[in-house]
């Protein structure tokens, strides 16, 4: 692979956004905007704080945020029945929307990338035409 002025900004821009993110977590106080959204919900929302505990989780889950928070959160202020309920389903909601952004958006780059690489792209035809054979799973039983 022949080392070009691309590659080398892409590099770079790898290097810049994996910087600023670490630098985004060591600095930025997302545990207390946790807190204080958990505070809000409680003292604010009433019935509907939930719902929103569950709409909130799906940003989170989409951009892989770590939700111990709202979830210790959501189990203390609503109980655990109703914490668990609100938090599985937030979590199940925003793990589908990642999922459809990945096949959506993120098609196109992963399809970039298989046309370099034939073994990927049997695998990927292959999956297409007949993905649940391809992909069921298999258990072992032997002791």
């Amino acid at each position: 692979m022949a080392f070009t002025w691309g590659s080398a900004l892409r590099i770079t821009l790898l290097l810049l956004l994996l910087a600023t993110v670490i630098f985004a977590c060591f600095t930025l106080p997302v545990e207390k905007i946790l807190k204080d959204f958990l505070s809000w919900v409680d003292r604010d929302l009433g019935p509907w704080g939930p719902l929103v505990l569950a709409v909130a989780y799906i940003p989170l889950t989409v951009l892989a945020v770590p939700a111990s928070v709202l979830t210790l959160g959501g189990g203390y202020l609503f109980g655990l029945p109703v914490g668990f309920v609100a938090d599985s389903i937030g979590a199940t909601v925003g793990a589908g929307a990642a999922f459809l952004l990945g096949r959506t958006i993120g098609r196109s780059f992963v399809v970039s990338k298989l046309k370099d690489y034939p073994q990927f792209r049997s695998v990927a035809i292959a999956i297409r035409r007949s993905g649940f054979k391809v992909c069921k799973l298999h258990i072992d039983f032997k002791a």
